[in-house]
């Protein structure tokens, strides 16, 4: 069971840097879009189409990284509080009521809509450049699956938890500013290491 969590782990970090590219072509596009409407009084017809196909394709396409990383937004003051087996076991169930059939309901529903606007090679009605749509709808497919796939290595670790009474360790992918600072400086911002 670990090695399937870890390689359902590698997958979502390998899909979660791959596209976190998508900040980079958006910082550029959005950039060239302010340089050629303000400075050159000529905006481009592709620029909010391109916004939003790659800031949906993120956000779509970071979830399962996220949830791997055990990142997503919880309200946790209750959660918290309890032994890691009543968290495994609420965890469980909660992703077999809500996780599980909401996600799995986006893949089937985002197949048909992906199928659909790709037989009719769909483009968008918001420019008249004409910018294909299609693709974001398939992302809807591809993430949904990594989910799926993400969700299922969660229920694997709550099953090891319930099992041990210990979360199975996560692998370490990046850190926030502040813990390295911390970790270098300590709480004294003056003292060095």
């Amino acid at each position: 069971m670990i090695g399937y969590i870890r390689w359902i782990d590698s997958l979502s970090k390998a899909l979660g840097h791959a596209f976190g590219w998508c900040i980079v072509m958006l910082t550029l596009g959005t950039s060239y879009e302010v340089f050629m409407r303000y400075v050159l009084n000529s905006p481009t017809a592709w620029a909010y189409d391109m916004s939003y196909m790659l800031y949906g394709t993120l956000f779509m396409m970071g979830g399962a990284y996220t949830l791997s990383k055990n990142a997503h937004v919880r309200g946790d003051f209750i959660y918290r509080k309890w032994q890691p087996r009543t968290q495994a076991k609420v965890e469980m169930v909660l992703y077999f009521l809500f996780f599980m059939p909401g996600i799995l309901a986006l893949v089937i529903t985002g197949f048909f809509y992906a199928l659909q606007s790709a037989s009719i090679l769909e483009v968008s009605v918001n420019s008249p450049a004409g910018v294909p749509v299609w693709p974001l709808k398939v992302v809807i497919v591809v993430s949904g699956v990594s989910m799926l796939l993400a969700g299922s290595a969660e229920i694997c670790r709550c099953l090891l938890c319930i099992k041990s009474g210990q979360w199975p360790s996560r692998d370490e992918d990046v850190k926030e500013l502040e813990d390295v600072l911390l970790e270098t400086y300590g709480t004294d911002p003056g003292a060095r290491k």
